[in-house]
């Protein structure tokens, strides 16, 4: 016997499958408003300034009020989560590597716009609309590359993968830390010259002779964009490895 599903309320109304009832007042806010409110609180504040009392004075409401439409911050939470999510960037006449070079910086950017969806992004996948039309236009890029429905999805996950770590080392590195600040350790050439100082040849070998040889060097604050395209061209590299092999 198939076990009838249920959606979770917020769900059903972020997709518009909520039953339409006609008893009662006609509700004054929608979800929509909700969640942006969300939104502006944590992009000015952090998750930590979010609340359900917040946003329902920020839309004009009561705290009990709010209840109506979001049952608990858990959905209140959700709601904004893919209420920040932009839409994906159009194909146009690009390649599909060319597309999904411009897809994952998008969706890093994004990321790094409202860094407050890094705590949301490790604690469940994501549901909503707008986040499953960045997964859909992900794998739409590879339907002509010879990979099956598995391949193309799990290569637009491993991609937005890449974006979320990408994100939340960029935005870690970014917003310091007092104890190398206070050493005067400020961006990756500082640290290498720490590195070269602490690895004894002999036990740390392979990191000893990269660091001696530079590759901390030169660098400006702690990430460059040209770390980014580095990882991002190995993954598609990968991909296209795959395709290869299929064709």
């Amino acid at each position: 016997m198939v076990r009838e599903r249920t959606l979770p309320p917020v769900l059903a109304r972020m997709w518009g499958r909520e039953p339409v009832s006609n008893r009662g007042p006609k509700p004054r806010l929608d979800l929509a408003t909700i969640a942006a409110a969300g939104v502006e609180i944590a992009d000015a504040e952090g998750l930590a300034g979010v609340s359900m009392s917040g946003v329902a004075a920020r839309v004009g409401v009561t705290t009990m009020a709010l209840y109506r439409y979001v049952g608990s911050k858990d959905e209140l939470l959700i709601a904004m989560a893919d209420h920040a999510v932009p839409d994906p960037p159009e194909r146009g006449g690009l390649s599909w590597r060319d597309y999904l070079t411009v897809w994952t910086r998008a969706n890093r950017d994004f990321l790094l716009a409202h860094p407050w969806m890094l705590a949301l992004a490790r604690t469940s996948p994501p549901m909503g609309p707008r986040s499953m039309r960045w997964l859909d236009r992900g794998m739409a890029a590879l339907a002509d590359t010879g990979l099956d429905e598995g391949e193309r999805l799990n290569a637009a996950t491993a991609l937005n993968g890449y974006a979320l770590s990408d994100t939340a080392l960029v935005y870690g590195m970014s917003s310091g830390n007092r104890h190398l600040d206070e050493a005067g350790i400020t961006g990756a050439a500082d640290y290498g010259e720490v590195l070269a100082e602490v690895l004894d040849p002999e036990e740390y070998p392979a990191l000893s002779a990269a660091v001696r040889s530079g590759v901390f060097g030169g660098a400006e604050g702690w990430t460059e964009d040209a770390d980014f395209r580095f990882g991002l061209d190995l993954l598609l590299d990968g991909i296209e490895a795959m395709i290869a092999r299929r064709a």
